[in-house]
């Protein structure tokens, strides 16, 4: 076990706190050498503030941040895997990239990735992340069979939706604040290669990419919208869908560049970085101009085959891009509206839109049912996730409008995104809270688990 005082951040960079940066081993927690009170003690001796689970630092806000307090960095653990159950044990601090590098040249994958490989299993779990495919599989919880846990007292047990249902689902979405995930097992996707079969098309406003979207999606286990939110009129939310499956052999056989070498070759790279000290090049008149050329150089409707990379993690090959944003750093701002919101959603894009604030990102998908996670984000309904540049005259304003219309409709928004909600925000969306907080105080009675997001948000 290492501790070092340092500073950290979340991927947006806005609201940075110091506190003791702890590295331990799964083994040193499994064999009894490293306590919790190891882990919980600051560097000048015990100051009360408890401690919280950090994966790669991949969430957007301040969840894994604990200022003055202790942030527990898990090594990497193994990974075990079991082809005849088709499920991996893995232990949380392993990353879905080291993950995939094992999984997929044997020919599985995972059940849920979000838009980078750069995250924990841990953090998975601890976020139930979404992705492409939540319409189909729903998020990364519904498929852990088993969790092994460093509770605040010192236990180290294992569960399943059996043996605690009120401890698993609280876990599942509970951000790290029920206990230190350990290890997990975990269900996976059967795959014949590591390429993509992806249908692309442009569609030329919100709503034909609702309308599409509502028809289409159930053809597809995944699907996502890149939305054009500095685009208005009858222009407004044009956008370029793309939805596809994994590549099987016979998909290959029909394409002669697909069929070339190892179906199941897996070796993604980096094709830049983003150096320290950039200035914020994501202004509004930039954004127009990339998402012009994206928009147009996006075809009518085409199929193609793409590498895993390229259709699920298109951002980590360039290094550190949250660094384009520069020093002030950047809000991700995600929420989910039911189905029948859409008027909702149509007014939201249209104030994005017209406020100044571009987002350089933004993305629109479908979400189906929950997973039973007290704290779990996805509802059935229409996500969207939108990047703004932070600091900007007025997004505040903004923000607190766009807050107004998810709760008026009965949406809520996503913690692991969360940079800017309030106390009120989350109680409003989240009508299981309370319940979730008897199940903490049961197994935390003492707030040993703590960040300065469930501070802010009034979590413990």
């Amino acid at each position: 076990m290492r501790r070092a005082r340092v500073e950290l951040s979340g991927w947006g960079r806005t609201a940075p706190s110091v506190g003791t940066l702890v590295d331990v081993a799964p083994g040193e927690l499994r064999d009894g050498s490293v306590k919790v009170d190891d882990l919980i003690r600051g560097g000048d001796g015990d100051d009360g503030r408890g401690a919280i689970a950090r994966g790669r630092g991949r969430a957007y806000g301040d969840p894994a941040q604990n200022g003055g307090g202790a942030v527990v960095r898990l090594g990497p653990g193994a990974i075990v895997l079991d082809d005849a159950r088709g499920t991996v044990t893995v232990g949380a601090g392993v990353s879905l990239d080291e993950l995939l590098r094992h999984l997929v040249p044997r020919g599985w994958f995972v059940p849920v990735t979000p838009g980078t490989r750069f995250v924990t299993v841990g953090g998975c779990i601890a976020s139930d992340i979404h992705g492409k495919n939540h319409h189909v599989d729903g998020s990364f919880g519904a498929h852990v069979d088993a969790l092994t846990m460093l509770l605040a007292d010192g236990t180290l047990v294992s569960i399943t939706p059996e043996s605690d249902a009120e401890l698993w689902w609280a876990t599942l979405g509970g951000m790290g604040l029920t206990g230190l995930i350990v290890d997990a097992t975990v269900r996976l996707i059967p795959i014949e290669t590591s390429r993509c079969m992806v249908d692309t098309e442009r569609v030329p406003n919100l709503d034909s990419l609702i309308q599409r979207m509502e028809t289409g999606d159930e053809h597809y286990r995944y699907s996502v919208a890149w939305i054009d939110l500095v685009a208005r009129g009858a222009a407004l939310g044009r956008s370029v869908l793309t939805r596809g499956d994994h590549a099987t052999l016979d998909d290959l056989a029909d394409i002669s560049r697909g069929a070339e070498g190892d179906p199941l070759a897996f070796a993604p790279g980096t094709l830049a970085d983003v150096p320290p000290g950039v200035p914020n090049v994501l202004n509004r008149l930039a954004v127009r101009a990339f998402n012009e050329v994206w928009y147009r150089k996006a075809p009518a409707q085409h199929r193609s085959v793409e590498s895993i990379t390229g259709f699920f993690h298109p951002l980590d090959m360039v290094g550190s891009w949250n660094r384009l944003y520069g020093r002030a750093g950047f809000l991700q701002y995600q929420f989910v509206v039911p189905f029948e919101a859409t008027d909702t959603l149509r007014e939201i894009v249209d104030r994005v839109a017209s406020s100044g604030h571009a987002s350089f990102l933004a993305v629109l998908k479908r979400f189906g049912p929950e997973s039973g996670g007290m704290l779990s984000f996805p509802t059935p309904g229409w996500t969207l996730t939108l990047d703004l540049p932070a600091g900007a005259s007025g997004l505040d304003r903004l923000i607190a409008d766009l807050d107004r219309l998810v709760l008026g409709v009965g949406g809520r928004h996503y913690l692991a995104k969360d940079a800017t909600a309030t106390p009120d925000v989350i109680r409003a969306g989240y009508p299981r809270l309370d319940e979730w907080r008897a199940v903490r105080r049961r197994v935390d009675p003492d707030h040993r688990w703590a960040s300065d997001q469930a501070r802010r948000l009034d979590l413990l």
